[in-house]
């Protein structure tokens, strides 16, 4: 796909180039979609309006949906009302409902007016719903098929109103009063008598969630049962939507890459790291360094309340960067483990101790192996076994207390009901900092004075 869209790439520019507006449009009318956002993603303003007028209706909303909420905005903005109309017509209510959701108020409230009827009901009730939760995420573009239907009666309705929804490779089997009874696949349809009764081959176990379900769960159940798609349904039971495997495509891709950044200590805009004002991005990132800068004074303070044991034993102040970085660097990694296990929901209340307890006994085997190096590598710097065993034994002392730090604490925040990642490794390294310092002149003092 990325040899595809460098080929589009080295074609169009060119062109566009020389302004050769036709040669363009036949070129985009034989390309897919995604190829395409990327394209108007990666050029100017300008020339992002210029291409996107280039494409028929169809594909133009296919491109639309596959561009970030800022070039969205960007190109409604340079259109007229009439062409923002025809693809906010277009557009899925759940792609829809994002667009709104992202954009500014006025401009949601100018998008809103120029809905049909029947779109704004279906846009609003998709908002009423929490944030990042399955009824916001989900579309009511759906097959629905009652259980006295007939296989033959059943493909009829999908040969009318399929074009017209999400999917049809699952339909759903509804009562009297719209709640769930069973799925059943189009493969199934195609392969069964015509007069076979829906009834009697829907399978009436069908996974579904609930429109407050949050959407990672939706995104595991996906995963787990390898759907296609999954049903919604409300407090009573009644089918209200569906969610695609595409749709849940894009929230695991924005789950995951909110969870990276909040491990490294950084607070995204909702515009995007790299699309963001360089202020707004400095007022997100300084609140974090801030703390794990007055945090770090009080690594400064223990070694300034040490001055006489320094004074006494100078080489051990050489050390400190060496302890301080290893198990800055251990506590990261168990962070960084438990935080992947919590997500994948590897790690729970009733396993916990015993993997915490691992997590411990490797932080302790490390120290140990680390600490011998070190110990054998401080004598040969400085000559004195008894600082140097000092050393050794801190790091092993640190490096085990770094992996309880590391492991414990991404869970006390899941318990908590805050996110894991907060706990991330810029913060565990500046903690495991302090506590380092202080447990190496602990260690000092009990071996040296």
């Amino acid at each position: 796909m990325e040899d595809l869209y460098k080929d589009l790439r080295e074609e169009v520019e060119p062109l566009l180039a020389e302004r050769r507006f036709e040669a363009i449009k036949q070129i985009l009318s034989a390309s897919n979609a995604q190829d395409i956002a990327e394209l108007i993603t990666h050029q100017p303003p300008k020339e992002q309006v210029l291409l996107f007028r280039l494409l028929d209706k169809e594909l133009a909303v296919d491109v639309f949906e596959h561009l970030s909420s800022p070039d969205q905005q960007h190109l409604l903005e340079n259109f007229q009302d009439s062409k923002v109309k025809d693809i906010l017509e277009e557009m899925s209510p759940d792609d829809l409902a994002r667009l709104l959701d992202e954009v500014p108020a006025v401009v949601a409230k100018r998008l809103v007016q120029l809905l049909p009827p029947q779109e704004r009901k279906n846009t609003s009730t998709l908002l009423g719903y929490p944030e990042n939760t399955a009824g916001r995420i989900m579309t009511p573009e759906y097959v629905a098929l009652k259980r006295e239907m007939t296989v033959a009666e059943a493909l009829d309705k999908i040969r009318r109103v399929g074009l017209e929804k999400e999917t049809v490779y699952y339909c759903y089997v509804v009562d009297e009063k719209r709640r769930l009874v069973g799925i059943v696949s189009l493969k199934l349809l195609v392969i069964k008598p015509p007069t076979a009764i829906i009834g009697d081959i829907m399978d009436s176990d069908a996974i579904s969630v609930r429109t407050e379900d949050d959407q990672e769960k939706v995104a595991r159940d996906l995963q787990k049962y390898d759907l296609l798609a999954v049903p919604v349904v409300d407090k009573e039971d009644r089918l209200v939507g569906i969610i695609t495997v595409d749709d849940v495509m894009d929230v695991m891709e924005e789950e995951v890459t909110e969870d990276i950044y909040r491990m490294g200590g950084v607070e995204v805009p909702d515009t995007g790291y790299f699309k963001a004002r360089v202020l707004s991005v400095v007022g997100r990132r300084v609140g974090w360094l801030l703390i794990l800068l007055i945090t770090n004074t009080l690594t400064g303070n223990i070694i300034m309340g040490q001055a006489d044991t320094l004074r006494s034993v100078v080489a051990l102040a050489a050390f400190i960067p060496l302890l301080i970085g290893s198990g800055g660097n251990i506590g990261a990694q168990s962070s960084t483990v438990m935080v992947r296990g919590l997500a994948l929901r590897e790690v729970s209340a009733r396993n916990y101790w015993g993997l915490l307890s691992r997590e411990v006994g490797i932080g302790c085997l490390l120290g140990v192996m680390l600490g011998t190096i070190v110990t054998i590598w401080a004598h040969w710097l400085q000559g004195n076994w008894l600082v140097s065993f000092t050393v050794g034994l801190s790091l092993v002392v640190i490096s085990t207390m770094a992996s309880l730090a590391g492991g414990m604490l991404p869970f006390v925040f899941s318990r908590l009901k805050l996110d894991p990642a907060i706990m991330s490794a810029p913060f565990i390294t500046t903690m495991v900092d302090v506590l380092g310092v202080f447990t190496y002149f602990q260690v000092a003092r009990f071996i040296l004075f």
